[in-house]
């Protein structure tokens, strides 16, 4: 018995020494656990300075010069050992990169895109892989619906202005800012300060806040300083001002032809503030501007003048200062070599005028060669290098990467597409909406019964053709989800409308059923959907060059619908104010400004009577209205009911 129980004895303390000894030195074979980006307001401390500056000391040459590119990282899964994903990935640690630009595909006009953990999954692999953290950037002017899905989607801000609250900007910034760094991007390439004074500009248009750098000014300086509140990086764009050109700079040169008065009271004054309001970065154009820099072979973006003489110095912006993309025709056209050598003298010539960060080069690895090799043979001192990159370390340390560069994969469903921020932007989108012609006859809709499930929606036409409401949905192109969710949205109010989709394509053959439903139909809604897509090439104008208007045969199917029953039509436009234009006849015109689908949710509902129409022109449209013209009606019937 002694010499058994003393055997158990024996056993229970060496599994129990066992079990202390796990215990107290678990910590060292287990994984540790990762540590998150946890935003805060932008803010650059001293652990962030010292951090900056000691990885400057740290760095080759090869490496400060590779933290000054970005380009594209798409938002999609990619397995770790795809091919794709190690092109990426090889490329990231080839080059240095500082960061990327994340976006989604793009083919013939539409954006295929995808969802927020897709994005979120992207950006922490590459945070994983890379030798230092990595600063992400994207174009989220409209939050993350202009790039993702299932997120919250602003409309345009075109739309901002319509609305005459700032407050209305702030909130965006807050909410765009807090869902970015949910998915790892730090840095928007928004607002957009360009004072867009031409009705003709096919690339600024809805982009803008309006026409009065007074205003435009006001809502950028809140979107930034909402976005800061919640630890996002942001950009005035495009410098010294896109908004007086009728000429798309991915397609050709844009040309400012005003004199310093014009620049120093229309153009520039958003800028400034911006910079008041602690804008962290300013990206600059690809246009000319004879009155700043009279050199032909110069464009905002590679002139000294411009950047290092207005901006720096006059204007004292000491903060990041970006190229628009070196890949666009409009800068590589200036480099008669083309090619490759056109790649690096365009890197070369932006890192001379001043710029810090070299955006989507054509091709990457002449560009960054170009500038290696451009400091190595005395061209561009290797201090300036220097300048760029501390600054580009301080940036990334003021968003917290110094720290954590990995986000929470988990929290991605707490805090994108909260109710709450998409309340918000429906609540834009309908205070934004704005009457601007009304002959009464038209609006507000009747609805025949309270909205149930409608039927589902055609490429042509629904209902029954013999119903008392037309709603023509014009567009580029039918098979795009533009009208979708107007179409659903009217016949949920009235079954028995008729819908018909047009296009470029198809408005001739449909001209005949057009009319004849015209003839039939007691009243005609005619929704309009042209928004600025860049680079888009439109044949007939000057050039193959870009507008934003409704292209023939659509549009003179659409003129003589007007001019045979503008008493019984309501022009809506989700997009550019300015087609009314093409059409004078017109006597009931509403504008969302944008053509997302709060927009189309409350174009729908202003048509009924279930909002008031309260905004007002942001914008002056020649011969039509002029800046700060609109109609307020009041709400009439509850929402999506009758009375």
């Amino acid at each position: 018995m002694f010499v058994l129980s003393s055997l158990v004895m024996f056993r229970s303390v060496v599994v129990l020494s066992f079990v202390i000894v796990s215990i107290v030195t678990l910590p060292a074979f287990a994984a540790k656990k990762p540590a998150f980006q946890t935003p805060a307001p932008i803010h650059l401390d001293k652990a962030g300075e010292k951090w900056a500056q000691k990885f400057l000391k740290k760095m080759t040459l090869d490496q400060k010069v590779g933290q000054m590119f970005m380009i594209w990282a798409h938002a999609q899964f990619l397995n770790i050992d795809s091919r794709e994903y190690i092109t990426l990935r090889d490329t990231m640690r080839k080059y240095h990169l500082g960061g990327f630009g994340l976006t989604v595909e793009y083919e013939d006009g539409l954006l295929f895109k995808n969802e927020p953990l897709e994005a979120a999954m992207i950006t922490n692999q590459l945070q994983r892989d890379s030798e230092l953290p990595l600063l992400f950037g994207a174009d989220f002017e409209r939050g993350l619906g202009m790039r993702l899905n299932e997120v919250t989607s602003f409309p345009h801000a075109m739309a901002f202005g319509a609305t005459g609250f700032p407050e209305f900007a702030r909130r965006a910034g807050r909410i765009t800012a807090m869902e970015a760094r949910a998915i790892g991007v730090q840095w928007n390439w928004f607002p957009d300060v360009d004072v867009n004074s031409n009705p003709d500009n096919p690339v600024i248009n809805t982009r803008s806040y309006g026409e009065d750098p007074a205003l435009v000014g006001q809502m950028a300086a809140a979107y930034i300083e909402g976005a800061h509140e919640f630890g996002m990086l942001t950009t005035a764009k495009h410098f010294p001002g896109h908004g007086d050109t009728d000429t798309d700079s991915h397609l050709s040169v844009p040309v400012v032809e005003v004199d310093q008065q014009h620049l120093d009271s229309i153009e520039l004054p958003p800028f400034e503030a911006a910079i008041k309001a602690g804008v962290d970065a300013v990206l600059v154009a690809h246009v000319a501007v004879p009155a700043l820099d009279p050199d032909p072979k110069h464009v905002a973006s590679i002139s000294p003048t411009i950047i290092g003489g207005l901006l720096r110095q006059q204007m004292g912006f000491q903060g990041l200062i970006v190229t628009d993309a070196l890949q666009m025709n409009v800068l590589m056209k200036l480099f008669p070599d083309g090619g490759a050598s056109a790649s690096a003298r365009a890197a070369v010539e932006a890192v001379k005028a001043g710029n810090d960060v070299l955006l989507i080069p054509a091709d990457l690895d002449a560009a960054y060669n170009g500038v290696l090799n451009a400091v190595r043979s005395g061209e561009i001192p290797e201090s300036r290098i220097d300048q760029s990159v501390l600054k580009i370390l301080r940036a990334k340390a003021s968003v917290g990467l110094n720290q954590a560069k990995l986000v929470d994969i988990n929290a991605v469903n707490r805090i994108v597409a909260k109710p709450e921020s998409l309340q918000a932007a429906q609540w834009i989108a309908d205070r934004s909406v704005t009457l601007v012609l009304d002959n009464q006859q038209v609006l507000p809709l009747q609805p025949t019964r309270r909205g149930t499930n409608p039927a589902p929606a055609a490429y042509q036409s629904t209902g029954d053709a013999s119903g008392r409401v037309l709603l023509l949905i014009v567009s580029d192109d039918s098979r795009s989800d533009s009208g979708r969710l107007l179409d659903e949205e009217m016949r949920r109010r009235i079954p028995q409308a008729r819908v018909m989709y047009v296009d470029t394509r198809t408005a001739a053959g449909m001209t005949p059923s057009v009319f004849a439903a015209v003839e039939k139909a007691a009243k005609v809604i005619v929704a309009i959907y042209e928004v600025p897509v860049s680079g888009k090439v439109v044949a007939g104008t000057p050039g193959n060059g870009n507008n934003v208007a409704v292209q023939s045969p659509a549009a003179a199917l659409l003129q003589r619908v007007l001019e045979s029953a503008a008493g019984k039509t309501a022009v809506v436009s989700l997009g550019s104010p300015y087609v009314i234009s093409q059409f004078p006849e017109a006597q009931t015109y509403l504008c969302t400004f944008s053509n997302v689908k709060d927009s189309e949710m409350s174009a729908v509902k202003a048509m009924f009577g279930e909002i008031p129409t309260t905004g007002h022109m942001p914008v002056t449209i020649p011969n039509i209205a002029q800046r700060g013209a609109g109609l307020d009606r009041p709400a009439q019937r509850s929402m999506g009911g009758s009375q």
